[in-house]
């Protein structure tokens, strides 16, 4: 993979300072490491945004902070804001080469399964990344999680069956599945899912009568007109008329 690289200014004021970084375009950060006394920095956003595109949070990038020579850093975590979904804060965890890491690495599904293609199963994914360890020149950008095993639906694929690269560890139990193939359901399991569907459907109109004829009693028992379109029981007292209405 290319070499990616982020600038990066330091920050010495912080608080409020924040919102003035964010307001020239940039975003405020914050690397730390072991051994590394954490430092605050400012990120510009497109920049940011081009090589986060790229790396993720399992590649490594160069940290180039002011004048200083690049550091190796991962980007650990990227806040962002609840409404506009933009990076809002960034962590950098500043690695040494020498020294083994933990990271979250992807999985990419590849291949072709027999029991989804030939058989009308559907592709069941329940894992999307696992743990790793390993030294940073080691760290994948992702890790491929094949397939073509999955020929009925019995079958299915765990931690334990996924091929790593050299001097990588995986830290996820190796006993959880990542993708099994679920069967279609039949025409008697079709029937009965449209049966409670439909059953769910009245039973929510039910409910919404009940609580309407329930409003309607206590209107009627109050001396109120029922809501429009209601009915009103026989026998039932007619609503009183307005003091008021014209004669």
């Amino acid at each position: 993979m290319e070499s990616l690289t982020i600038t990066a200014s330091s920050r010495t004021k912080l608080g409020r300072q924040a919102t003035q970084v964010r307001a020239s375009n940039e975003i405020p950060a914050v690397i730390y490491g072991h051994g590394v006394p954490a430092r605050a920095l400012s990120i510009p956003f497109p920049e940011f945004r081009k090589v986060y595109a790229k790396a993720g949070s399992s590649s490594l990038v160069d940290v180039a902070i002011d004048t200083q020579a690049p550091v190796k850093a991962i980007i650990k975590d990227v806040q962002l804001h609840h409404l506009t979904m933009q990076p809002i804060h960034i962590d950098f965890h500043q690695v040494r080469m020498d020294e083994k890491m933990h990271a979250t690495v992807p999985l990419k599904y590849a291949g072709e399964s027999e029991a989804v293609k030939a058989l009308g199963g559907t592709l069941v994914k329940t894992m999307d990344a696992v743990e790793v360890q390993c030294l940073p020149a080691d760290l994948p950008h992702e890790i491929q999680a094949d397939i073509s095993s999955l020929k009925s639906f019995d079958d299915s694929i765990t931690v334990a069956d996924l091929v790593l690269p050299k001097g990588v560890l995986v830290l996820t139990d190796a006993r959880q599945t990542i993708a099994t193939v679920e069967a279609p359901l039949t025409e008697e399991q079709l029937k009965k899912l449209e049966e409670s569907q439909l059953g769910d459907v009245t039973a929510v109109k039910s409910e919404a009568e009940l609580k309407k004829a329930e409003a309607d009693a206590k209107a009627l028992a109050e001396g109120e007109a029922p809501a429009a379109g209601a009915a009103v029981k026989p026998g039932a007292a007619p609503a009183a008329k307005p003091e008021n209405a014209k004669k």
